[in-house]
């Protein structure tokens, strides 16, 4: 019996302290600003950060208070950004279509497997024993890390590496925070030509390891009339800002590590709310 009713007085505190708290987050509820409530109608709901904020409900409620661009949600594309300024009666901004790129053509006829790996079936559990165990310590692991992070499921594994498809790309990152590797980069939408490697050993190196490798050998850098490709650290990086589209770079590239490429966009009729379910 004394059980009994030690049971039923803390169910009763129990049941006073839950009205309590539901009569009081009521009574002392802040009411958010309807801007923001219809602002985050707008946007997609992946929470990616490509924003610059830890979320949709973040960058919702900085847009509500004013002073931060329109155009920041690149998973949105146009169409989030027009709405947005409409709703809070500012000017349209273009927005900055960006794509997934994985900068590694390591494929299994490319490179070699140095030793067998039993461990956790991931990237980031791969490349903490001694790099992974392919021949080439700066290729794709082909654990599927960054597919597992897609929210569009723009990812798949082929012939070991990562391969993306950019119809359904949405351009938020995700996958590049992913990789251990860091080899998936995001490239303007109108690129033309990118470097299919991240190795930054030397030539000889590189090739060893891998036989679509860079070498470092600068013919792009001195055949590039705008001066948009540069060698470091035995890779080649273009600058997209510099870059012409003539395409000279992948003409005299010696090993095909630069090749030419094409995005091709999400469909205009696309609703990327349902692209991520």
């Amino acid at each position: 019996m004394d059980i009994l009713i030690a049971f039923v007085f803390m169910l009763a505190v129990a049941l006073l302290a839950g009205v309590l708290l539901l009569v009081f987050s009521r009574l002392f509820a802040v009411e958010k600003n309807p801007m923001e409530k219809a602002v985050r109608e707008c946007l997609p709901g992946i929470n990616c950060g490509a924003c610059g904020y830890k979320g949709c409900d973040d960058y919702a409620a900085a847009l509500a208070e004013g002073g931060v661009k329109p155009n920041l949600c690149v998973p949105g594309t146009q169409k989030v950004a027009d709405e947005i300024s409409d709703i809070l009666g500012i000017e349209k901004v273009q927005v900055q279509d960006v794509v997934a790129f994985v900068a590694c053509n390591g494929h299994c006829e490319a490179t070699s497997v140095l030793a067998e790996y039993e461990g956790v079936q991931t990237c980031r559990a791969a490349s903490m024993l001694y790099g992974g165990p392919n021949s080439c310590r700066y290729g794709c692991l082909g654990f599927g890390d960054c597919a597992a992070a897609c929210p569009s499921n723009a990812i798949c594994m082929a012939d070991g590496i990562a391969r993306i498809d950019t119809t359904r790309c949405l351009g938020c990152g995700l996958c590049r925070d992913t990789c251990p590797k860091q080899i998936i980069t995001m490239l303007p939408q109108e690129a033309a030509a990118a470097v299919i490697c991240s190795n930054r050993q030397s030539g000889a190196l590189a090739r060893k390891a891998c036989k679509n490798a860079c070498i470092g050998c600068k013919k792009c850098e001195k055949a590039c009339p705008g001066g948009a490709i540069t060698v470091k650290d035995n890779l080649a990086v273009i600058d997209y800002t510099k870059c012409t589209y003539c395409g000279l770079c992948v003409t005299v590239c010696p090993t095909g590590c630069l090749k030419k490429v094409y995005f091709p966009d999400l469909p205009e009729d696309c609703d990327i709310k349902t692209l991520i379910e």
